[in-house]
């Protein structure tokens, strides 16, 4: 049914694989992709738990596809809600799914795909593998797809402004640390970890995930996406921003090599 996920179902849980090579990149086919399956998993009474990973054992989500223009994305944009742009959709779906969203993070997730793991309900990240970023700042812009909002509910506006104006990698310890994720755990450990904690959930009586997502409500960031939105918008205009996103796919962005490490590669473009 999608081109770039792999949906298994087992009682009470949807496991949604990732898979968009060569790096998982962010682009129109997987946005579309999991917005089709969160609206469809949205009314489905026998789901409960959604975890997400990845079929690449590097990269979780890369980073939003840096080749998209406004007009690939122009059927994304007229099924955007009122009031945020179409990457801030993909965010603001996921986090009002009904049922829990776990991601299980077992690689790299930038940019877009380090504001996909903010957006769900937990986290849970591989020691010595896992990385998040925003790296935004990197292409002369600014996190656009509710980064700014929801790592500064997760993390504190001190660390947020760390992460976006610094722009490094950081690892699962870290991140767990700031508040990032839930929890960094050994690699080894982390299948068991995730797959017992859905079960878990799955298994509660009926009516208590519900309850519970009713009492512990996600923040409002609703005039956040707006400036979030104008921040963005204001400077992926600029030539800065053509000059390094070009620099950057013309040596190695968004190929294997090249993603490993995105940040270094980034600032050390030629002048």
């Amino acid at each position: 049914m999608y081109a770039t996920l792999h949906v298994n179902r087992e009682p009470g849980i949807a496991r949604v694989t990732l898979d968009n090579p060569p790096v998982n990149v962010l682009g129109v086919a997987l946005m579309t992709d999991l917005h089709d399956l969160l609206t469809a998993l949205h009314d489905d009474d026998e789901i409960r738990v959604i975890v997400f990973d990845s079929a690449d054992p590097e990269f979780f989500i890369a980073h939003v596809d840096m080749t998209v223009t406004p007009d690939s994305l122009a059927g994304l944009a007229a099924s955007a809600p009122e009031g945020v742009n179409v990457f801030q959709a993909v965010g603001e779906l996921l986090r009002h799914q009904p049922q829990v969203t776990i991601v299980k993070l077992a690689g790299k997730a930038r940019g877009g795909g380090a504001e996909f793991v903010a957006a769900a309900d937990m986290a849970f990240a591989a020691i010595g593998h896992a990385g998040l970023g925003q790296v935004e700042a990197l292409m002369g812009i600014v996190p656009g797809g509710g980064g700014t909002q929801y790592l500064a509910g997760r993390v504190g506006r001190n660390r947020a402004l760390e992460v976006v104006l610094g722009a490094d990698l950081f690892d699962a310890e870290t991140a767990e640390r700031y508040g990032w994720i839930n929890r960094a755990l050994p690699a080894d450990e982390l299948d068991a970890f995730v797959d017992r904690l859905a079960r878990n959930i799955a298994a509660l009586p009926a009516g208590v995930i519900e309850a519970a997502k009713r009492a512990i409500v996600p923040a409002d960031p609703g005039e956040g996406l707006l400036r979030e939105h104008d921040a963005w918008a204001g400077l992926i205009g600029r030539p800065a921003a053509a000059r390094l996103i070009g620099g950057g796919l013309a040596h190695g962005a968004q190929t294997r090599e090249g993603e490993r490490d995105l940040e270094g590669l980034l600032r050390h473009l030629p002048a």
